[in-house]
């Protein structure tokens, strides 16, 4: 159920404001999430110029973007794993290693795009 007064515009507005304040968090505090975004404006304008069609361009930038947002959900489980407490625990450490693996997949990802689409442009002729 909605909260009072929290429907239409004004939600949305309050989700922009809670959305914009969890990127300031992950810059503040997630040296990961900093180098990866860092990547990502490096890379996005590569992207413009390597891809041939939209449809490359967008899974080129996309797998970019792609790793942000798992880099994100992965930074917010280990803030809720760290909030409840920092003994070791093997359900606290599984979930971390998930969230880590994650990540690793969604940069695997973004690697076979990225070379399967420059090896198309550079030697498949």
């Amino acid at each position: 159920m909605a909260k009072p007064g929290n429907t239409g515009l004004r939600r949305v507005l309050r989700a922009s404001v809670y959305s914009a304040q969890g990127l300031k968090h992950a810059w503040r505090f997630e040296a990961a999430f900093r180098q990866e975004f860092v990547v990502t404006l490096i890379l996005a304008p590569v992207a413009l110029w390597l891809g041939s069609s939209a449809l490359e361009r967008l899974l080129l930038i996309g797998s970019c973007v792609l790793v942000l947002v798992v880099e994100l959900l992965n930074s917010a489980i280990e803030a809720a794993i760290d909030r409840v407490g920092h003994e070791h625990h093997e359900l606290s450490g599984r979930a971390k290693d998930l969230g880590s693996a994650a990540v690793l997949l969604s940069l695997m990802l973004t690697t076979a795009t990225w070379a399967t689409i420059g090896w198309q442009r550079f030697f498949a002729g």
